[in-house]
């Protein structure tokens, strides 16, 4: 039996992304537009609906993404950037039981990438997507600076937040062809505000996400699932979505070394038989998924992938991050160097404790888009049929070799805070990466 149809777009072509704290959304994706039907019964007046509708992303973001997949191919190039992950900052305003991004003493947390930063790593980098998760980006005193040189620079940029602070500085942006919003929900409002620990979180989103998509923004949800969220909930969840006009960037969570509740991630075997279930449920609802057709074949389950995590690259106020946006290993100075000297070969499932129920998007997200270049013809299958959710699963990654975890989260906080106090004693020095 075959579900969960993500788009009638054209397989080849419909490629998906989610830059979270939580993975904070699919960029590889077009996100739903910012006006339909809807938005006009919402209370837009003519002028103001034409000129949201031109805000829909158009089909050319994805022949952009599919040309530049192509040139990658045909260049032989084994490894490149697809999306950059950029974190300007690492402090939030909600404190997730889920989130291992936020456990950093004050000095860290007061850190912030500056623009030219941040737009030296887009041009460095070279992806043509642009995520911008945390912490909570809107915190940033220059986020809107940062957006707009992105923007100028034709990159699509997903800027992930909690929306607390979204209705508050929608006047910092411009709605653009090149701009979504990725606005965290976790599930329907008990669950969402029990994720984020604070009530009303959910309501206070869902009111920013309408004032978005009033203005003319493209918005979409990133939901993060963790174990013991029943999958009637999580398809009642992605009922509401498509209702409130809105795209879906699901993904398992991450077990963070430093997230304050280690019991509720799942393992690889209970994410396929969720995932499973839940595409089951949504036979037939056609849910606006951000996501390649491959990347939720994955989530069932139906294919053996291995992560591309160089996919993803992460820049933020360490340095570039090794080797990947959930593991912090080591930083590099530059990209180039991130890419030269990180032992690719000694992360992922199979090969790294730590990575042993991985099943990210940001892990797997460009390896899906790989395979629908190499093998368009199992996007084709999957574009036609649905997701299967019954019979055999793919054949799961043996663990027997996979070398013991390492923890080094300390010893990169003590290097990060003696350059900190370095830079106070002598500031004309630049900071340089962690190491």
């Amino acid at each position: 039996m075959a579900a969960a149809q993500s788009s009638s777009r054209p397989p080849s072509l419909d490629f998906g992304l989610r830059a979270d704290d939580t993975d904070c959304g699919s960029p590889l994706r077009p996100a739903a537009s910012g006006v339909s039907a809807g938005a006009q019964t919402a209370g837009l007046n003519g002028l103001a609906a034409r000129k949201a509708e031109k805000m829909r992303i158009p089909f050319f973001k994805e022949i952009r993404i599919g040309a530049y997949l192509l040139k990658q191919k045909l260049l032989g190039r084994e490894r490149y950037p697809l999306v950059l992950m950029l974190e300007p900052l690492f402090r939030c305003n909600l404190a997730c039981f889920g989130c291992g991004k936020i456990d950093y003493p004050d000095p860290i947390l007061n850190r912030r990438l500056s623009v030219k930063e941040c737009l030296e790593a887009a041009d460095e980098c070279g992806a043509p997507m642009v995520a911008i998760p945390g912490g909570e980006p809107l915190i940033h005193r220059e986020i809107g600076e940062i957006v707009k040189g992105l923007v100028a620079r034709k990159k699509f940029v997903s800027l992930c937040t909690n929306a607390l602070l979204l209705e508050k500085k929608l006047h910092l942006f411009e709605p653009s062809p090149y701009l979504f919003f990725s606005v965290h929900l976790d599930g329907l409002r008990e669950r969402h505000d029990k994720s984020v620990c604070q009530e009303g979180v959910f309501d206070r989103a869902v009111s920013a996400i309408k004032a978005a998509k009033a203005r003319g923004f493209t918005v979409n949800v990133n939901a993060t699932i963790f174990d013991g969220h029943p999958a009637e909930e999580v398809a009642a969840f992605l009922d509401y979505a498509k209702e409130l006009g809105v795209g879906i960037s699901i993904s398992p969570g991450y077990a963070y070394e430093r997230a304050p509740d280690q019991q509720h991630f799942l393992s690889r075997r209970k994410t396929k038989e969720l995932f499973r279930k839940v595409f089951s449920l949504g036979n037939g609802k056609k849910w606006d998924f951000m996501h390649s057709n491959l990347f939720l074949d994955f989530l069932a389950g139906n294919q053996t992938y291995h992560c591309t995590p160089w996919g993803m690259p992460t820049r933020n106020i360490f340095g570039w991050q090794k080797p990947c946006y959930l593991l912090g290993e080591g930083y590099a100075k530059s990209f180039r160097e991130l890419m030269e000297t990180t032992d690719w070969d000694s992360y992922g499932t199979g090969k790294y404790e730590k990575c042993a129920n991985c099943m990210a998007h940001c892990g797997y997200e460009a390896t899906a888009a790989e395979a629908t270049i190499s093998r368009p013809w199992q996007a084709i299958k999957v574009a036609l049929f649905g997701v299967r959710t019954h019979g055999p699963m793919a054949p799961e990654i043996a663990l027997d070799n996979q070398r013991p975890a390492q923890f080094v989260f300390s010893d990169h906080v003590e290097r990060e805070l003696a350059a900190i106090h370095q830079r106070q004693k002598t500031p004309d020095i630049p900071m340089q990466a962690a190491g």
